[in-house]
């Protein structure tokens, strides 16, 4: 069992010295190895891991290296285990850690800042000045989960106890895993000034985030919220997470369609998540004057904005990584309270051992697939359920 000097474990919980993790070779190209068990440092614990979502960004980092930072470059062939949106249970305390207790379920948020820059001092973590800073003799502190450090797709992790949001024990695993990309969501709205109830909301795409923010706009208050996208079965989840109106813009006019359901003029928000090259402009013909636009989504190319229609009608727009300023907590609030069901997003589950094939369900929406989940635990291998 994993004891180390200074680090606090529990009997009830055996920590083994090593553990299955996938890790990164060439691009698109994961493999299952043993690593050592991560040993917790200073305000820092460690966590079973019970639990990983599968989100885009994954994709991207898995197949295309970006965003991902490993040693100041891309991920390829680095012993690097990707996966960010992770939920587990709290087995060992970092030493003089005492703000957890072992045995907490968890939701870990992804990026723990360095702590010291101005953005960090500010809240904003996942806008560290010292981004990816964090290897060799230039360690700055600054960590990010399944970015620039090891991630969840493994069976431990380390997590620096400023990430943790404490979840429901009532809470299901899967469920428990979506807690950050709801976090996502209330960032989105946090960011555009704080949302007030009967303030009009648009969301553009409905993958995983763009369905959370519906949901926590319309738990906020929001009225009306109207969620746009091309797939029917996701504009049904819409309305079953509290969407007002939903819009299949697949043959209409987003802009026109948007209006008129709002009484004719434009939003107060609205909240781009499908990186669609033309949703940005779409997004800020959206919005009324003086209205609000979140860029929620990486784009993979440049595109054209209608400044001069921005500018004329003193639009704002803000992007977000991630989730920030303590979002996660304030989301996990209204799962806990059951304002919304975030499992409605969760369509597939798959173990550990079968991560490629989770992977390609969510590459590819193989059966509709939406949110994606893996388990180290408490989940039959593929070949082992069709035996």
């Amino acid at each position: 069992m994993l004891a180390p000097a200074a680090v606090t474990t529990d009997q009830r919980y055996a920590i083994p010295e090593s553990m299955q993790a996938w890790v990164l070779g060439d691009p698109g190209q994961l493999m299952l190895k043993r690593k050592p068990v991560p040993v917790p440092n200073k305000a820092e614990v460690l966590i079973r891991i019970d639990a990983v979502a599968i989100c885009a960004t994954d994709l991207d980092n898995i197949y295309y290296g970006p965003p991902a930072l490993i040693e100041g470059g891309l991920p390829f062939n680095k012993n690097w285990t990707p996966g960010h949106e992770y939920m587990g249970t709290v087995v060992a305390l970092g030493p003089g850690v005492d703000e957890f207790a072992i045995g907490q379920r968890v939701a870990c948020e992804i990026h723990a800042g360095c702590g010291q820059c101005k953005r960090c001092r500010q809240g904003m973590y996942t806008s560290c000045h010292n981004y990816g800073m964090n290897y060799g003799a230039h360690d700055k502190g600054h960590r990010a989960n399944g970015f620039t450090t090891d991630g969840g797709f493994c069976e431990y992790q380390v997590n620096h106890i400023n990430t943790l949001a404490r979840i429901a024990d009532d809470m299901p695993d899967e469920v428990g895993a979506l807690v950050v990309t709801a976090g996502t969501a209330m960032y989105a709205l946090t960011e555009l000034g704080g949302l007030v109830a009967g303030e009009s909301v648009a969301v553009i795409g409905l993958g995983p985030i763009g369905l959370l923010v519906a949901a926590v706009a319309k738990a906020l208050g929001a009225s009306p919220v109207i969620a746009a996208d091309i797939a029917d079965n996701r504009l049904e989840i819409a309305r079953k997470l509290g969407a007002d109106h939903v819009v299949n813009v697949r043959n209409i006019d987003a802009v026109e369609a948007v209006h008129k359901l709002n009484g004719g003029e434009g939003v107060d928000y609205a909240v781009e998540c499908s990186a669609a090259p033309d949703a940005v402009n779409t997004a800020v013909h959206m919005v009324n004057r003086g209205g609000k636009v979140c860029l929620a989504a990486f784009l993979h190319e440049k595109v054209a904005v209608d400044i001069a229609h921005v500018v004329k009608n003193n639009i704002y727009l803000y992007g977000i990584r991630g989730e920030g300023k303590s979002s996660t907590h304030r989301a996990e609030a209204l799962m806990r309270q059951k304002r919304f069901d975030a499992g409605l997003i969760h369509t597939h589950t798959f173990a550990l051992e079968d991560l490629p094939t989770a992977i390609s369900y969510a590459k590819n929406h193989t059966d509709n697939a939406i949110k994606v989940v893996v388990k180290a635990r408490g989940v039959a291998r593929i070949g082992v359920a069709a035996e």
